[in-house]
């Protein structure tokens, strides 16, 4: 089913801001809601920026327009915030990124010549940095936000070092740096210090970021697709165990480990 008629997402969208303002009113309204402010929504709204992305890794398609109403909701609500303060409103907040998608892609909607796939992303942050110039955001590093996961604002990082020749030269190289960070995080083992092996961890984990960058993978990605492995594959140990009357709790390290196995053969087809 393709999406209604412009006036009536015109009309469902008003009808969604009417519903917000009405959350809001300070005295016929939901006082939780009254009572939130912008740095208590923005935890639900990363939270359902991440449930879109579950969706979608999913493909659960018939889970996704509710899971993007949602995030669209978080958006009408920090609007909706702003517009109480005098600050802007949603009207704002659409009128920015309509002119901004406009203005990084004259190709489109200007007279610029047409551009492959790659020549758009090396306009488009070439666009991005003129803006961060125009807000004076001054450095290689300026305007990665402090909030992205870990391993996302590491990449970023080092994507635009790598811009100004700060970079490795090539995969092989960051393998020998990972060889080295993880020396290091198994020197500390011993003393155990908590400061000392967060430091070192968190150096061996960057260097894993780079590494999926220099490999062209996203690392967040690869970390997700383990993490929905080890899930999926853990599952078929506890129904392996329960087809004998059995829970992990009633195995040894041992046979799970072999039930783990199992598992793994099974999906390699071996």
């Amino acid at each position: 089913m393709h999406d209604p008629e412009p006036d009536q997402a015109a009309a469902e969208l008003r009808r969604l801001l009417d519903i917000m303002a009405a959350l809001r009113d300070p005295v016929r309204g939901c006082q939780w809601d009254v009572a939130q402010d912008f740095a208590s929504i923005a935890p639900y709204t990363i939270e359902e920026a991440y449930e879109v992305a579950d969706a979608i890794l999913r493909r659960d398609f018939a889970a996704l327009p509710d899971e993007l109403g949602d995030l669209l909701f978080q958006v009408v609500y920090h609007a909706r915030m702003a517009e109480e303060e005098g600050r802007f409103g949603f009207a704002e907040v659409a009128r920015h990124i309509a002119d901004k998608m406009v203005r990084r892609h004259p190709h489109v909607f200007g007279d610029a010549a047409a551009r492959t796939a790659g020549m758009q992303v090396a306009a488009w942050e070439e666009q991005k940095g003129a803006e961060r110039a125009a807000r004076a955001e001054t450095g290689t590093l300026a305007g990665i936000p402090l909030g992205l996961p870990g391993l996302t604002r590491a990449e970023k990082l080092t994507r635009r070092a790598a811009r100004v020749g700060f970079d490795w030269p090539d995969a092989r190289a960051v393998l020998e740096k990972l060889d080295e960070e993880v020396a290091e995080l198994r020197a500390e083992l011993d003393g155990a210090d908590p400061a000392r092996l967060a430091d070192e961890l968190g150096d061996v984990l960057f260097v894993m970021a780079n590494l999926a960058r220099k490999l062209g993978l996203d690392a967040e990605r690869c970390l997700r697709e383990a993490n929905f492995k080890f899930a999926r594959r853990f599952a078929g140990v506890e129904a392996a165990l329960a087809a004998e009357g059995r829970t992990p709790g009633d195995a040894t390290l041992e046979e799970m480990e072999a039930l783990w196995q199992a598992v793994k053969r099974a999906e390699r087809g071996g």
